[in-house]
């Protein structure tokens, strides 16, 4: 096994992530500095970050229903409650894929598996998420195009795919980017407050009926499926050259003519 996916196996980040640990030489194989990232990895070798011994962990990717108030960090310095209360002891070390804010609530997905982490994550990899918005206030349609085109917001431009209008106060929201509190302030842009914020979807992973503080280990066919929709290269818009369809020969015709084709 190559020295970066073994890593990231022991659950200390993505694939990426654990090669700037080669890199910056902080790892060892049996004692030597290892900074090559083609480096294999047998069974029986000893391998440390600094001084303590990294053992690879069984893969695990999980879905939980991130209760609001709840943060999502390892290691909170005030002291809150975190999402890694809600784990069980037998777990293997997990990290959380994208982040919900404290005030919001819904799907989270966890694993140890960086490649997968990676692939959802990346800005290459258009993933729909899915979320309900409760509003301060009954929601002006016009609004909905705004949202649509998207604007700018602190973070970088910010639209959204798809807008649906539930209630007067209750939207559903479509998503494929991951600007920080991306909701709140688009909807704080065009007027409005979010008072609550719910996560239903992932891809095509729901939150179905998870309670709060619930978690599920996904099934193998429900990684496949997220790991093929991350793998799908990024959609792009349709071009004069990649949609035109061949003419069929004609006479010619008068340039004063309105045909189109």
């Amino acid at each position: 096994m190559r020295l970066n996916r073994f890593l990231a196996s022991a659950g200390l980040g993505s694939r990426r992530g654990v090669e700037e640990l080669i890199l910056s030489g902080r790892v060892k194989v049996n004692g030597r500095v290892v900074d090559d990232l083609a480096t294999q990895v047998a069974p029986d070798d000893v391998v440390k970050l600094g001084n303590r011994v990294v053992r690879a962990e069984h893969t695990l990717t999980a879905m939980m229903y991130k209760p609001r108030g709840i943060v999502c960090t390892a290691d909170d310095e005030r002291e809150r409650r975190t999402i890694f209360d809600f784990f069980p002891k037998s777990w293997p070390r997990v990290f959380h894929v994208g982040r919900l804010d404290k005030e919001s609530e819904g799907l989270l997905l966890v694993t140890n598996d960086g490649d997968l982490s990676l692939a959802l994550t990346h800005p290459s990899h258009r993933i729909d998420k899915e979320y309900e918005v409760w509003l301060d206030k009954p929601f002006d349609a016009e609004h909905r195009e705004k949202l649509l085109r998207g604007f700018k917001i602190e973070g970088g431009r910010a639209k959204a795919e798809h807008v649906t209008i539930v209630k007067p106060q209750l939207l559903k929201i479509i998503l494929r980017q991951g600007i920080k509190r991306q909701i709140r302030q688009m909807f704080f842009e065009v007027g409005y407050e979010v008072m609550q914020l719910r996560r239903i979807r992932i891809g095509a992973l729901r939150l179905g009926d998870l309670k709060p503080g619930e978690c599920r280990i996904l099934t193998s066919n429900e990684i496949t499926t997220l790991k093929s929709r991350s793998a799908e290269p990024p959609a792009r818009k349709p071009t004069a050259s990649t949609t035109a369809k061949k003419a069929p020969r004609r006479r010619p015709i008068s340039p004063r003519s309105n045909q189109s084709v």
